[in-house]
């Protein structure tokens, strides 16, 4: 099976990773979390000023690590869209320059495909069909998946994305960024039922709601307002419970939603990917209905769901095992559609 070397710069996160098929060798990654913190969020200049200045050395790191040399990398990988398109730059560069240098095929990774496949990781015998849950900072999705390359999208976000709406509700509360971890954390000590709020639905022209898209931008204004009501008879905010009730609303929300999905379309297996999947009120939810529709519910490990290049190699691998391939005038986009993904690779397929 080829061994990949992929580069992932789509946000804040500077990884370089080697894998064979789903075997990761190696998995070097660079946070940029606490310099964005000071700033409430991701300063798209300064993500690719820090990108820029530390991938030759985790490149360096991620080959040291494998023990592997140049002759022993089969392909070359870097997440090519969605993203910031100066981080993604930096990536795509440092990949076609390195497949230049040494005669590799290139290949542009879709980030939102890397989510789908670092469940593949840690569970290399999963098979389609199944339900990809996608949540993180930037993606809310429900997501079909029929095999490499071909997705179908059931659902999503009609506004913010649940990690969105966890780095808003925080910077309410005035726990800083990211707010996912700190709410993730203080929930366990607060009283989900403390507060009722609502859960957003996405109304239907014909009369009721859509069974699976969702929306967190209604429940954010509920927090705002639930807060300055507190603050109007007592300036000491109940933290932990405001925390604990916001999360337990998102949770169900998308288990929901996650497990009808499943169930309406005949899909045994829920694969959880992206940032949200780390939460623990989610992992709860899931876990607890999954067992009761007897659906199996795969959660990636805490280290493969926030931004990793494993999970960007892993998809390359399985798309260089079908032959495709990516030309080296591939561009990188700030959006891309899931059902766009194949023209990454149609303009040299078979080559290399």
């Amino acid at each position: 099976m080829a061994t990949i070397l992929a580069i992932e710069t789509s946000c804040d996160e500077t990884s370089v990773a080697i894998v064979n098929k789903c075997n990761v060798l190696s998995n070097f990654v660079a946070s940029q979390m606490a310099e964005h913190g000071q700033y409430g969020g991701v300063v798209p200049e300064v993500a690719s000023r820090r990108h820029l200045e530390t991938v030759n050395g985790a490149i360096a790191a991620a080959l040291e690590a494998a023990n592997l040399s140049w002759s022993e990398i089969d392909a070359i990988a870097a997440t090519c869209a969605p993203g910031l398109v100066g981080a993604l730059l930096v990536g795509i560069t440092a990949a076609k320059t390195l497949a230049l240098l040494h005669d590799k095929p290139f290949m542009g990774v879709h980030h939102l495909e890397g989510h789908i496949y670092a469940s593949y990781l840690t569970n290399p015998d999963l098979k389609p069909p199944f339900l990809c849950l996608l949540v993180s900072g930037g993606h809310t999705s429900l997501i079909q998946v029929h095999q490499c390359g071909q997705y179908t999208t059931l659902g999503r976000t009609r506004d913010d994305a649940a990690g969105e709406a966890f780095d808003k509700v925080a910077r309410l509360l005035g726990l800083g960024y990211p707010g996912g971890p700190i709410i993730d954390q203080l929930a366990q000590t607060g009283n989900p039922q403390a507060f009722s709020l609502p859960e957003g639905r996405i109304s239907l022209p014909k009369g009721g709601y859509h069974p699976y898209d969702c929306s967190f931008s209604g429940l954010k204004t509920a927090v705002m307002r639930l807060v300055n009501q507190l603050k109007a008879t007592d300036p000491d905010l109940p933290i932990a419970d405001l925390a604990a009730s916001f999360q337990e609303t998102v949770a169900k929300a998308l288990t929901k939603r996650a497990i009808r999905a499943a169930l309406d379309h005949n899909l045994s297996t829920i694969a959880i990917g992206g940032g949200v999947a780390a939460n623990r009120g989610l992992r709860q939810h899931l876990k607890a209905a999954g067992e009761k529709h007897n659906l199996e519910v795969l959660f990636p490990p805490m280290k493969y769901c926030t931004d990793n290049a494993a999970m960007i190699a892993c998809a390359a691998s399985a798309h260089f095992n079908q032959g495709d391939r990516s030309s080296l005038t591939l561009g990188v986009q700030s959006r891309m559609d899931l059902s766009k993904l194949q023209t990454l690779y149609n303009a040299t397929r078979g080559n290399g």
